[in-house]
């Protein structure tokens, strides 16, 4: 899948800031030249060429959609078509559905995936563990990296739909995927000083020149995960 990259102007990329790991992935995306805002309200969404959903806990994040009334809209312009980033709870809250889900949680169902809750365990399981990302930009070297996936509580996608691109497994669970412009991590990206994962969203959204291609493809680590 490609995207046009927009020349003509500085994106402007909203970050969800009800809850959630807000100033790490502004970090990340400033350090690649992007401007950032705070998506707090309805009236945030105005104006955005894409949107992060954090990681964070996502049946609390759920909610607070609810109460904010983020949640009807930021669903309308993620279905119309809003480049998105989910990392952890991001990437829980744009499936299309859930396993081991709280009867009062919900999804915001951008994404054809279903995605299991808390698939490695409890935070005490939390590990890290390198990925071969397929689309990854290369790394410093100017050669396919890994990229160092920090797992937190993290989830998986159980099953996806036909259009969803696998882009990287762990012990042959499928933790990064991508959707025309929605990219979705089971891992948190905005931990680490390594920006990669930003720029393929970026990419995928089109807003930034696609990187020469490395042929790198997805693959399971080897990594011990606990």
């Amino acid at each position: 899948m490609t995207s046009t990259p927009r020349q003509s102007t500085t994106p402007v990329v909203g970050i969800l800031a009800v809850q959630g790991a807000v100033a790490s992935h502004r970090r990340a995306l400033t350090a690649l030249g992007v401007v950032t805002t705070e998506v707090r309200s309805p009236g945030d969404l105005a104006g955005l060429d894409g949107v992060v959903l954090p990681g964070g806990e996502s049946t609390t994040m759920w909610h607070l959609l609810g109460t904010t009334g983020l949640r009807q809209p930021l669903s309308e312009a993620l279905a119309a078509g809003l480049p998105a980033l989910g990392t952890c709870a991001g990437m829980i809250l744009l499936g299309r559905d859930l396993e081991a889900g709280r009867h009062d949680q919900g999804t915001l169902g951008v994404l054809d995936v279903v995605v299991r809750r808390n698939a490695f365990g409890r935070q005490a399981e939390s590990f890290e563990a390198p990925l071969m990302v397929a689309g990854l930009p290369p790394g410093a070297s100017g050669t396919p990296e890994a990229f160092p996936g920090v797992f937190i509580r993290a989830p998986v996608v159980a099953r996806s739909g036909p259009a969803v691109e696998i882009l990287a497994r762990v012990d042959e669970k499928v933790v990064a995927v991508r959707e025309g412009a929605v990219v979705a991590t089971a891992f948190h990206p905005e931990l680490t000083a390594d920006t990669r994962m930003h720029e393929l969203f970026l990419t995928a959204a089109g807003l930034r020149t696609p990187a020469p291609k490395t042929g790198t493809t997805a693959s399971t680590t080897g990594a011990t995960t606990h």
